[in-house]
């Protein structure tokens, strides 16, 4: 069963937010090394429930938190959603040596995201 495995939650200014994280609730956060800008964040050990996300440059300001499902197949689970009355707003696109990934709503008009892991993803 698809789990969520990833939260994204958008920030006006990382250097204050990653502050803001860390010294509240000890979260690790470190700038991700990719095409973006993008920091991950560790909230926990992995032993421990629970799930890691990042903080991401606020694109626009009703930006909500974004909760990301792992999936097997971002086209499969495209369709699944589409079919369930969920609309896809970007369609599965690749995230180099992480996997495919594609933004989506559901019925009541939340965005979520799925990701197909995929470390050959180009």
């Amino acid at each position: 069963m698809p789990r969520v495995v990833h939260f994204e939650i958008a920030v006006d200014d990382p250097e204050r937010a990653v502050a803001f994280y860390r010294d509240a609730f000890g979260w690790k956060i470190e700038k991700w090394s990719g095409p973006m800008d993008y920091w991950l964040v560790t909230t926990g050990e992995a032993n421990e429930p629970g799930i890691d996300g990042a903080l991401t440059p606020r694109a626009d300001a009703a930006a909500p938190i974004v909760n990301t499902i792992g999936v097997p197949s971002v086209e499969a689970f495209q369709e699944k959603i589409t079919a369930a009355g969920g609309a896809v707003l970007a369609p599965k696109a690749a995230i180099p040596g992480v996997g495919y990934f594609a933004l989506c709503r559901d019925t009541e008009g939340n965005p979520f995201g799925i990701i197909e892991a995929d470390m050959s993803a180009q």
